[in-house]
């Protein structure tokens, strides 16, 4: 039990010495990265053309290994029902805090196949270019 406390004592350290720190923020939340500096600016990335039943999950920058790594935009496949959040970082106190991308509820009850707005962005799908994705109209 006291190396268990001891090796837990040590990646502690470790982690908060490197500037970032696992922080839990619900119960039911997963845990989010803090980092004290900032993410460089996202890359510019191509977009290959919409795939029947996928949703664009753009690039991003991820904390790995002490360091800021680019991961590369994909698209995934879309689940009904739901809108997907792309991962971002935000800044909160000088501090910079890393959401995992995720599948939300849609929200507003209506299934996605009669759904006039389905990423809710306030644009209508038919006028809307990126009808899945609330982050871009």
């Amino acid at each position: 039990m006291k190396k268990l406390a001891l090796t837990l004592a040590v990646a502690a350290t470790t982690i908060v010495s490197l500037g970032a720190a696992v922080v839990p923020v619900s119960a039911q939340a997963q845990p989010a990265i803090v980092i004290r500096t900032a993410p460089p600016p996202p890359r510019m990335e191509h977009v290959p053309p919409p795939r029947r039943g996928h949703v664009w999950a753009p690039g991003h920058y991820e904390w790995r290994g002490g360091r800021y790594a680019w991961v590369r935009g994909e698209y995934v496949r879309a689940r009904p029902g739901y809108a997907y959040r792309a991962p971002e970082w935000r800044e909160r106190g000088g501090r910079w805090e890393y959401t995992r991308g995720r599948w939300d509820r849609d929200g507003d009850g209506v299934p996605n196949r009669m759904d006039r707005d389905r990423d809710n962005d306030g644009i209508r799908n038919r006028n809307d270019r990126h009808p899945n994705n609330p982050g871009r109209g």
